[in-house]
């Protein structure tokens, strides 16, 4: 075996763990606790499996492995959530704007611990 062939093998696996019922468990009680929750499904790539990132109404946000496109669109049918692909929509706006407000929060207790 060549470093190549070596090389090769590692870049066909995917690295991490796949998706498992804490993760469906999760992303249904996070669902249930929020109003306004849309789902857009994250592709696979060559280092992490395909995800079902939920978005609330505000923003706040949470994201978790799933079984594949097939089965983050059945979870979002069961709970009754719309569901986009993330591909062709791209990132919600009000998820941005949450993580904007986040950091300059956590810059601001930054400032006042050291100050």
């Amino acid at each position: 075996m060549g470093l190549f062939d070596r090389l090769r093998r590692r870049r066909s696996r995917s690295s991490g763990r796949s998706a498992g019922p804490d993760d469906t468990e999760h992303l249904r009680s996070w669902a249930q606790e929020r109003h306004g929750v849309e789902a857009f499904v994250e592709p696979r790539t060559t280092f992490i499996e395909t995800t079902l990132l939920l978005v609330a109404h505000d923003g706040e946000w949470t994201r978790r492995r799933v079984a594949g496109p097939e089965a983050a669109f059945r979870f979002a049918r069961k709970n009754g959530i719309p569901c986009y692909e993330i591909a062709k929509l791209g990132y919600p706006q009000r998820m941005r704007d949450y993580e904007a407000r986040r950091r300059v929060l956590r810059d601001r207790q930054r400032r006042r611990d050291l100050g």
